[in-house]
């Protein structure tokens, strides 16, 4: 058996309980496991980080934990933003952490592309996701998506499309012009 020294021994974890709602501070919004959060950036002028609730949890001194799984944003991924990805626009990665719960603003809503493209109004927290990112390769999935158009680009919904009469095809305005 090894030896050990005074005031080096391992410390005890600290009893861990799950919890199945957190109030966020300063209001009376409740988030539970599988909520998406707007969290709060370290650099001021950013926008808030986005995530999904994977576990709530509390230790002995009450300190409140999320485990979240990251949205990134096409500017944060490898390859950065293009002129396809909307504004509103995340991946969901395989990146994962822990936050303290302090850190979260509020609520958001990330839509599937389908859904979203079937809102009447975008709300300021309505986000929409169409791919899953690895963080460490910068791969996508799916790797292909529909394209449309003269101009062979996936739809971004922040651009009107119209649809041609005759062969049913959808156009950007601009390539429709033409």
């Amino acid at each position: 058996m090894a030896k050990t020294r005074p005031g080096l021994s391992a410390a005890k974890p600290k009893p861990v309980k799950d919890l199945d709602s957190y109030t966020i501070r300063g209001t009376n919004k409740v988030v539970r496991v599988g909520d998406c959060v707007l969290l709060r950036p370290s650099d001021i002028g950013k926008p808030p980080y986005v995530a999904r609730i994977e576990k709530i949890e509390a230790d002995s001194r009450n300190n409140v934990k999320v485990r979240v799984r990251w949205y990134y944003r096409p500017e944060e991924s490898l390859g950065g933003r293009r002129q396809f990805h909307g504004a509103k626009e995340l991946f969901l990665s395989d990146h994962y952490d822990v936050q303290s719960a302090h850190t979260i603003e509020g609520k958001c809503i990330v839509l599937s592309f389908k859904n979203y493209t079937k809102l009447e109004n975008v709300g300021a927290e309505d986000y929409y996701c169409r791919f899953e990112y690895k963080a460490a390769t910068g791969a996508f999935t799916p790797d292909r998506v529909a394209v449309y158009c003269k101009c062979e680009m996936p739809y971004n919904p922040d651009d009107l499309m119209v649809q041609c009469e005759g062969c049913k095809d959808w156009f950007g305005v601009l390539c429709f012009l033409l």
